[in-house]
């Protein structure tokens, strides 16, 4: 999985072959007959840029170029599979889907948490489904597991397979999942908004939370796109408020030089400032996180009064309208190759897998290699260390 020369070379001193993944694409021949088979999609989670043009693509895919005729859409995410679920499924094609793409959402609807892996597939068998899509993030993953290993010990032939759906692009062995350049675009315009209110007013303060709740990669690539931030706050550095070089010295200090002054902070940063005990968790099992945003725009006016400085800060969360917005052509483009590629392997009877990108390439990822890291940024990587020469903030603050 590692490209460069020096590993592969080695790998091949050591005798074994470096470690790589299976590259997406069409086979020939398919396992499942077309005119017979049944094919399912599902999306679950919290919303994001790209989820209609990933049912559309897989529908048309599955209908076009296979000749797919009975395509199911599960309402409501997983729950949608449950012995007493509320919504029969849509019957999809290419009629239902034609513009969907432009829309923002799904058209299928989603939520959180999952019943038992056995009740999913019993509804499965019953509805006849040969092959189920799944669109979501790590959560969904680990329900589309479940599934393809109670198949496995029942062993039926469905197939499961994955299309990776998590603006914060923090799944493994995923470089870049669909919705991510939406969301960093739309990022962008609240951080542009951000910095006009600052410079418009003497110690003027732009506030932006962004999404991103273990993996601060929309609030760095944000940083980067702009150029107008000048502290990126993310959950894989700590930082302090307070104390000598804590984020209000920096900010004071940025202020009696520049007079103004911009704090992107990604909504999982600075968690130590709230008490971990009972924290709730949502269905899906994340732990709900405190609100660093609220907490900034309270404390920083209250610090600067203290020292007698006049301040105005005007603070941003643009969380829901990047969730709800649709795929930019970029996204458009990058959602159409993951549900052909998802195609593709279902038909061919590929099962427990997801789709990913690596090194440029579409690839087959076994969903058992997720497991329950995300995929983080590196202090010490090219990355972090593009956003602390682009901002000019300290690489440890406080």
């Amino acid at each position: 999985m590692d490209p460069r020369a020096q590993e592969i070379d080695r790998c091949l001193k050591a005798g074994t072959l470096p470690e790589s993944f299976e590259v997406a694409g069409p086979r020939n021949p398919v396992f499942f007959d077309p005119g017979k088979v049944t094919a399912a999609i599902v999306t679950c989670g919290g919303l994001c840029p790209g989820l209609n043009a990933v049912i559309r693509s897989i529908v048309l895919q599955l209908q076009h170029r296979y000749g797919v005729r009975k395509i199911l859409g599960i309402r409501y995410g997983y729950q949608g599979l449950a012995r007493n679920a509320h919504e029969t499924p849509l019957s999809l094609s290419a009629e239902v889907v034609e513009d969907i793409h432009v829309r923002g959402g799904s058209i299928l609807g989603s939520s959180r948490g999952a019943p038992a892996a056995s009740e999913m597939l019993d509804s499965l068998v019953r509805m006849g489904v040969d092959m189920l899509f799944t669109i979501g993030g790590d959560g969904t993953m680990r329900g589309a597991l479940a599934i393809h290993d109670e198949i496995k010990r029942r062993k039926l032939p469905i197939a499961v397979v994955g299309i990776p759906k998590t603006i914060d692009n923090d799944i493994p062995f995923v470089r870049r999942s669909f919705g991510f350049e939406t969301a960093v675009h739309i990022a962008c315009e609240a951080v542009h908004a951000a910095y006009t209110e600052a410079v418009g007013v003497e110690n003027g303060i732009g506030l932006v939370k962004l999404m991103g709740r273990e993996s601060g990669y929309i609030a760095a690539n944000a940083a980067l796109a702009t150029g107008h931030v000048d502290f990126c706050l993310v959950p894989e550095v700590g930082f302090k408020i307070e104390g000598p070089d804590g984020l209000y010295e920096l900010l004071r200090e940025r202020l009696r030089r520049r007079k103004h002054a911009l704090i992107l902070a990604a909504e999982g940063a600075g968690q130590d400032y709230f008490a971990r005990a009972e924290r709730p968790r949502d269905a899906s099992g994340n732990v709900k996180l405190g609100d660093i945003g609220t907490l900034l725009k309270e404390r920083l006016p209250h610090l600067f009064q203290q020292d007698s400085i006049p301040v105005s800060i005007k603070y941003i969360d643009p969380s829901y309208i990047i969730r709800a917005a649709a795929a930019n052509p970029a996204d458009q483009v990058f959602c159409n190759r993951m549900a052909q590629y998802a195609v593709h392997a279902a038909m061919a009877g590929k099962t427990g897998l997801l789709v990913g990108y690596w090194h440029g390439r579409m690839t087959h990822v076994p969903l058992r290699a997720l497991g329950s890291e995300k995929q983080r940024i590196n202090p010490d990587g090219e990355l972090w260390q593009n956003v602390l020469e682009t901002t000019g903030q300290p690489p440890a603050i406080g």
